[in-house]
C-alpha cells in the first residue's frame, strides 16, 4: 500500500517540532499503517505519536516520537485523502459525465469513483453498488456521517438499466441498513427525460417517503448533457418536463410536510430556470442541506448579496475537486485566492449562462456594472453553471471586451488556481480579479464601483 507524502508543515507546529518535513512518507503511525485520512486522524488525535517516516531516497524508514497534547493538530498535510486504492465505479450509467468528457484532460478528471469514504469526506454520490458489510460496519461503528447515495429510481429494474449493472436492483438495501443504524444519508435523483421522469418520478418519490422517510433530503437534479455524450437516449428536458418535475417536487413537498413535518424532497435551481419558474423564498430550503448539489444555491446567493451574511455560502467542489491533491480544512479543493482590485471603475462580472440568468435582474439597478454570459462551447450541450467553464472560452469572451474595466471572475471556475482545460488567470487576455462565489463576497467586490 502506498505510503501517504507530507506536502506541507505547518510552522511551530508539533510536526515540525519533530523534524518532519515535505516530502517525507508516513510509513505507520502508532505501528498501524493507514488506509485513509479518516483513519489518519484518529492516529494522530492522541498525546503521543510515533510514527515511521521514510525520506526520499531511502530504502527503509526511521522512528520519529512526536510530543503533542491530545486533540491537538499534528500540523501535517498529506498528498491524497485515500491512502490504499479508491474504489472505482463499476456502473455504466448512460447520464454519467465522465463518460462525456473529451479526450486530452488531466488525467485524474477520468477516473470514476464509487467509494464511500470520498462521499463521507466531498459530498460524491455513491450508488452503494460496491458497499459490502465490512463498509457497513465501519460507517455505522466510527459514525461517518452524512454519506450522499445516488438513488434515481427506487424500482429495481429501472435502477438497474439506469446504472447499467444488476447490482443495482439491490443496492439501496444498503441504505436501509445506513438509516436503520441512524446514519445521516442525503439522496439524489438525476432525472432523464423519458427515463425515469413523469410515472417513474412519482412512484420513486412516493416510495422514498414510504420505504426511506429518515432520508434527510432527497434532490432532483437534470442530467448534464455534453456534446461528447454519445448516448442517443440522453436529451434535454423541454421546458413543459422541467414544469412537470417542479409540480412532482411542489406536491410531494406537501405529502412530506404533512407526515414528516419536513419537505425531505427539492428540486434544483436548475429546474426553475429551464421552467422559468421563479426560485423560492428562503425558508422553502430549510437550511440550504443541499445547496453545494445546486439546491438554494440561487436563493442563497440572492439573500447574501442583500446583506444575509448567514446565506453567504462557499461553493463546495464537488465532481473533479478530490482528484488533484487532499486540500486543508476539512478536504476541500483549493481554489484560488481571492485577489484584491488594482483600481476602482466600472466592473464586469463573468459568468456562465445560468448565472447570467441570476445576476442580469440582480444588477440591472446597478450603474458601471455588467455581466458578461460566457458560452460553454467546450462542453457545449445543456452546460452553463461557472464551475465547469475554461480557461479557453473565458479567454475568447475577454478578447473582445474592452480594456480600462475590473473583470471579476467566480473562484468556482478554479480548482487549485487552474481552470478545467489547465490554463490559469495569467493566460487570460485581461487581468480578473477573482472573487469568493457567494453573494455577499460579490457585494464585497462591487464596493467601489457606484451603488444603486
Amino acid at each position: 500500500m502506498p505510503a501517504p507524502r507530507v506536502t506541507a508543515v505547518a510552522p511551530g507546529s508539533p510536526a515540525a517540532a519533530a523534524g518532519l518535513r515535505v516530502g517525507d512518507e508516513l510509513v505507520s503511525l502508532n505501528g498501524v499503517e493507514p488506509h485513509d485520512v479518516i483513519e489518519y486522524h484518529q492516529l494522530v488525535d492522541g498525546p503521543r505519536l510515533e510514527v515511521v517516516v521514510r525520506r526520499p531516497g531511502a530504502a527503509l524508514g526511521r522512528r520519529v516520537v512526536v510530543a503533542k497534547e491530545a486533540g491537538q493538530p499534528l500540523g501535517l498535510e498529506v498528498s491524497t485523502p485515500i491512502f490504499d486504492r479508491v474504489r472505482t465505479c463499476d456502473n455504466h450509467c448512460a447520464f454519467c459525465f465522465i463518460y462525456q468528457l473529451p479526450k486530452g484532460m488531466r488525467r485524474s478528471l477520468y477516473l470514476k469513483d464509487d467509494d464511500y469514504r470520498l462521499s463521507f469526506l466531498y459530498g460524491n454520490f455513491t450508488t452503494l453498488t460496491r458497499f459490502n458489510e465490512l463498509d457497513a460496519e465501519r460507517v455505522i461503528t466510527e459514525r461517518l456521517g452524512p454519506l450522499f447515495v445516488s438513488i434515481h429510481a427506487t424500482d429495481p429494474a429501472v435502477r438497474a438499466a439506469m446504472l447499467r449493472n444488476p447490482r443495482g436492483a439491490t443496492s439501496l438495501r444498503w441504505l436501509r441498513v445506513l438509516l436503520d443504524a441512524g446514519i445521516e444519508v442525503h439522496g439524489q435523483i438525476v432525472v432523464c427525460p423519458g427515463v425515469n421522469d413523469g410515472p417513474v418520478l412519482e412512484d420513486t418519490l412516493v416510495a422514498l417517503l414510504d420505504e426511506y422517510p429518515e432520508l434527510a433530503t432527497v434532490a432532483v437534479v437534470p442530467l448534464g448533457l455534453s456534446r461528447f455524450s454519445r448516448e442517443p437516449d440522453m436529451r434535454p428536458h423541454r421546458p413543459a418536463e422541467a414544469e412537470a418535475v417542479l409540480a412532482a417536487v411542489a406536491s410531494h413537498q406537501e405529502l412530506c410536510l404533512g407526515l414528516l413535518g419536513r419537505r425531505l424532497v427539492f428540486a434544483s435551481d436548475e429546474y426553475y430556470l429551464m421552467a422559468g419558474v421563479p426560485i423560492p423564498p428562503a425558508d422553502a430550503y430549510e437550511g440550504y442541506p443541499q445547496h453545494e448539489n445546486g439546491v438554494g444555491m440561487v436563493r442563497a446567493f440572492i439573500e447574501a448579496f442583500a446583506g444575509d451574511t448567514g446565506a453567504a455560502w462557499g461553493v463546495r467542489p464537488g465532481f473533479f475537486a478530490w482528484v488533484d491533491g487532499a486540500p486543508p480544512a476539512g478536504y476541500r479543493a483549493r481554489r484560488a485566492e481571492p485577489t484584491a482590485a488594482e483600481d476602482a471603475g466600472p466592473v464586469t462580472v463573468i459568468t456562465g449562462t445560468f448565472g447570467a440568468h441570476v445576476l442580469r435582474p440582480l444588477l440591472a439597478t446597478w450603474p458601471e456594472v455588467e455581466v458578461l454570459a460566457v458560452e460553454n462551447r467546450f462542453f457545449g450541450g445543456t452546460i452553463g453553471v461557472a464551475g465547469l467553464l475554461t480557461g479557453a472560452d473565458v479567454a475568447d469572451a475577454l478578447a473582445d471586451q474592452p480594456s480600462g474595466r475590473r473583470y471579476l471572475l467566480p473562484d468556482a471556475c478554479l480548482s487549485d488556481g487552474r481552470f478545467l482545460d489547465g490554463t490559469t488567470v495569467a493566460d487570460l487576455p485581461r487581468p480578473v480579479q477573482v472573487v469568493a462565489s457567494d453573494g455577499w463576497s460579490l457585494r464585497q467586490a462591487l464596493s467601489a464601483a457606484p451603488a444603486p
